[in-house]
């Protein structure tokens, strides 16, 4: 019986595989549910499987969490969470799901009644849980520029054979006034190289696949709204122009409207997720959305440019990051391009950010027309590389929202990214087989030297020249795409992680809602604390590390006013690389958690020897802290490739004394050495010159159950049941289960051979009522943390100039056929998708929530700071179906 049973499970593998593949994420109701990220571990030996951990914890598993093996998304009514009355600032909040966790991970390390039922029960349940968090959805800020009055272009730049009406305008493609500081992209073109082939997917607030520029260009199969759960991205809010104005940038099209892109060959998909709060399982799914397929994401967001936040990317999204790093492109991995950001006018600097001083992001800042630095611009030790954009009165001009629409006030740092973005997809189409880690080596390799005077320049120990502010220099197609073609590809990847260094018994306590309690560590006095760190030539070989590339430094420091703090690593050859170099208005007392800072300026230097770590502050009257510990990773090319390996992320990585329990089950971890310190002296150096110049796959084991073979995915099987077609197939057997796979198989194939001939049963859309969907489209999920810096000044709208077809005499286009089909009904409202969970409950309108709006007085501290102040106050209670802020999380003990 159980041979004959073999046949039957691989039938229902196979088809819950083909479903999973091909259906797009489930729409989220979180007015309605509390939602939650599980990674259950399902080769534990006497582990329970997938089934019974939901059981024990009450939980409905909902679909898988995007491309990450083993986490799943689960649910639970609201009413079946509870939350204490108080909402007041600081309060904390319990839920029953996280409660019975804890409850079982007491239960399973009780020492008594070791053998019995519910003990056995409870290990067996924990010892199948990685990870558990609830998902409360956060608002990603968009990076456009700061508000700065809008100039008319005195230049016009030389005309070349394109009907595009805006080219001349687009001084970052030929720049007639100063020739040397373009994107030097025509070169390129000559070369017949025009981003054909290569696909961008542009993580955003929507992109406008109506309009002209972009209509050819864009990809609907790996396009989806994550904040609304819809097939396509269409933006939504009035002001949501920003992901078409980046888009436009790449891949618009050569054509008689608006503009051209650097890559105006190139495809273009649109994931939604700045439209409104997204949690961390829609955002890990964004980031590998297509992963396959698509080569570049382009991220021009963050965390709050505001000088005072300090906001890293949770376990999941790290989780995400580092998949596609590792299945991307077949393995050549994803590349993630991220903006800078626009805060320097609020001393904000990049290595506050977690998505910017991650080695996997190539990290892009700005530099205006004239070749010199934008105030605006983030700089740090982790920005490899700059891009031309918005500054001294020039902008961008890109396409717009709308059918026929130009913005010629796009800038920022978001839109330097793209610009970068655009050389790297014409360098794919020359080097189809560059890594991820090949296209930062082309940045630090090509990156071209500009404003030689400015006095932030400083020469590497491998004889390159670094800038806080440019990274390795201004991005230059030509010269980047020249040397791909050439380019021997890099090593796989090698790193040495050292152990960490506690100091005086330095411990960190998280208490939830981004509090922490502190304990022993070192006081920072007038001198400051200093340690180091040794290298050895037998460290670099037992862990088949050849070459430097990233360093990663995880601190812990207690600070009463965390802006005081600067954090500064010498290099054995005695380079130095400022990690924090402090901030005005950082006022917090949360102090640096085990937070990781980065730096590439020790690209390609010999590491053999003691690396020094100086904390200091500014000794402000009232003000103290104590280090309390550090480690460090050394990453670069390996020197065996066979012995290579992949890097994996850890749920919980800032427990301090470190906690072995915090690394995932059956991961292999990542390999430390012996490292040599010295006791803290009491002489530092001056200071380091910047205080004015701030930031100068794992399968399911089938073995795993022990009461049924089949009850590891037996509620992936009744949660695929509750679709409404799956029940039809079901009803009436296996055999048709088996030929409607077939069916979307061969689908599937078509639509990979030619997605424009897609017909109208080809994408599975439930339609909803006129009326409902008007009133989502004019919801917006929008956030009390969110704010967006876009140009559109109100006062600038005389200078505006913006090119907009509304001639009803002329012909007006439509629409293609096969987008046609995606469209909801009644015009422009919005529908559901069917997706792998069939929900019946509605999902109603969110209409109280606040919309986005320009913030003038973004670099006006005075209004700013209240501003802020006002948003901290509320921020643990966000309005939104009475979702509050802030998460728990849990891991094995």
């Amino acid at each position: 019986m159980k041979n004959q049973s073999w046949p039957l499970r691989l039938i229902v593998l196979a088809f819950i595989a083909h479903v999973s593949a091909v259906s797009p994420p489930a729409r989220r109701y979180y007015d309605t549910h509390q939602y939650y990220a599980l990674e259950h571990t399902p080769g534990t030996p006497s582990g329970a499987s997938l089934e019974e951990v939901s059981r024990a914890l009450g939980v409905e598993v909902v679909e898988r969490a995007g491309e990450l093996e083993d986490v799943w998304l689960v649910r639970v009514p609201k009413a079946d969470s509870t939350q204490l009355a108080g909402r007041g600032e600081g309060e904390e909040f319990e839920d029953n799901v996280m409660s019975t966790f804890r409850d079982l991970q007491e239960r399973a390390n009780a020492p008594l009644n070791t053998r019995s039922e519910k003990a056995l029960h409870a290990r067996r349940v924990v010892s199948s849980v990685n990870f558990l968090e609830p998902q409360i959805p956060k608002q990603l800020v968009k990076r456009a520029p700061p508000l700065v009055r809008l100039q008319k272009s005195a230049e016009v730049a030389k005309h070349y054979d394109l009907k595009d009406p805006m080219f001349p305008k687009q001084w970052h493609l030929v720049n007639d006034a100063n020739p040397e500081h373009m994107m030097n992209t025509t070169p390129v073109w000559d070369m017949g190289f025009t981003g054909k082939g290569v696909l961008t997917s542009f993580l955003d607030d929507g992109l406008d696949y109506e309009a002209i520029d972009l209509r050819d260009a864009f990809d609907q199969e790996h396009s989806y709204d994550f904040n609304l759960h819809l097939r396509l991205p269409r933006p939504v809010d009035e002001r949501d122009s920003h992901g078409t104005r980046c888009a436009g940038q790449v891949a618009a099209r050569r054509n008689d409207a608006c503009g051209v892109g650097i890559a105006y060959d190139s495809k273009a998909a649109g994931v939604r997720i700045l439209g409104g709060p997204i949690s961390g399982v829609d955002e890990a799914a964004a980031l590998n959305y297509g992963y396959q397929d698509v080569s570049v994401y382009s991220c021009s967001w963050g965390p709050r440019d505001d000088g005072m936040t300090m906001e890293g990317s949770s376990y999941l999204i790290r989780k995400a990051v580092l998949n596609g790093i590792n299945k991307g492109r077949d393995g050549k991995g994803s590349i993630f391009v991220f903006a800078s950001g626009n805060g320097a006018y609020a001393e904000d600097q990049c290595n506050y950010d977690g998505y910017t001083n991650s080695i996997y992001s190539v990290t892009v800042s700005a530099v205006n027309y004239a070749g010199k630095w934008s105030s605006y611009s983030e700089t740090c030790s982790a920005v490899m590389v700059a891009a031309y954009t918005s500054g001294g009165g020039k902008y961008i001009v890109t396409t717009d929202r709308g059918k026929n629409a130009c913005a010629d006030n796009h800038g920022g740092t978001s839109a330097a990214a793209p610009n970068a973005v655009g050389v790297f997809a014409l360098a794919l189409q020359a080097r189809p087989d560059l890594t991820w880690r090949d296209i930062q080596h082309l940045c630090v390799e090509t990156g071209r030297m500009v404003d030689p005077v400015d006095g932030g320049w400083e020469k590497t120990a491998a004889g390159r020249m670094y800038s806080y502010k440019f990274g390795y220099g201004a991005l230059d197609a030509w010269a980047f795409v020249t040397a791909a073609q050439s380019w021997k590809l890099v090593k796989p990847q090698a790193w040495i992680r050292t152990e960490t260094v506690v100091l005086n018994n330095g411990k960190l306590r998280s208490l939830g809602h981004k509090k922490y309690e502190y304990e022993g560590g070192i006081s920072i006095g007038p001198n400051g604390v200093e340690q180091k760190m040794k290298v050895t030539k037998e460290m670099m070989l037992g862990n088949n590390l050849e070459k430097l590339e990233h360093i990663d430094v995880r601190i812990w420091v207690r600070h009463t006013k965390r802006g005081d703090v600067k954090v500064e690593l010498v290099s054995p050859n005695g380079i130095k690389s400022l990690l924090a170099g402090g901030r005005q208005y950082d006022e917090a007392t949360t102090g640096f958690p085990g937070w990781r800072l980065m730096t590439i300026k020790h690209w390609g230097e010999n590491p053999v020897g003691d690396w020094t770590l100086r904390v200091t502050d500014k000794q402000t009257p009232g003000h103290n802290g104590s280090f309390l510990g550090y480690n460090m990773v050394f990453w670069g090319g390996s020197i065996d490739p066979s012995k290579a390996k992949q890097a994996v992320e850890q749920p919980v990585d800032n427990a301090l004394p470190p906690d072995n329990t915090a690394v995932p089950v059956n991961h292999e971890p990542h390999p430390t050495s012996a490292t040599q310190h010295a006791k803290p002296t009491d002489h530092l150096p001056s200071n380091h010159g910047e205080a004015s110049d701030p930031g100068t796959g794992k399968k399911p084991q089938e073995d795993v159950a022990e009461n049924s073979e089949e009850s590891w995915y037996s509620p992936v099987v009744n949660t695929v049941k509750r679709h409404k077609w799956f029940s039809f197939f079901a009803s009436i057997g296996f055999l048709a289960a088996i030929i409607a796979a077939i069916v979307l198989w061969r689908r599937r194939q078509q639509q990979l051979k030619n997605y424009s001939s897609l017909g109208e049963d080809e994408i599975l859309m439930d339609s909803v009522e006129e009326q409902h969907g008007q009133n989502l489209a004019g919801a917006g999920l929008r956030s009390t943390r969110s704010v967006r810096f876009d140009m559109e000044d109100e006062d600038d709208h005389d200078h505006r100039n913006e090119r907009r077809d509304n001639d009803d005499d002329g012909p007006q286009t439509s629409l293609p056929a096969h987008l046609q089909a995606m469209e909801p009904p009644q015009a422009k409202s919005l529908g559901f998708h069917s997706g792998f969970l069939d929900d019946d409950e509605p999902s109603p309108a969110m209409a109280e929530s606040p919309n986005y709006r320009d913030h003038p007085e973004m670099f006006s501290h005075i209004p700013l700071r209240s501003s802020m102040e006002e948003r901290v106050l509320h921020s643990a209670v966000h309005p939104i179906g009475g979702l509050q802020f802030g998460a728990q999380s849990a891991r094995l003990p």
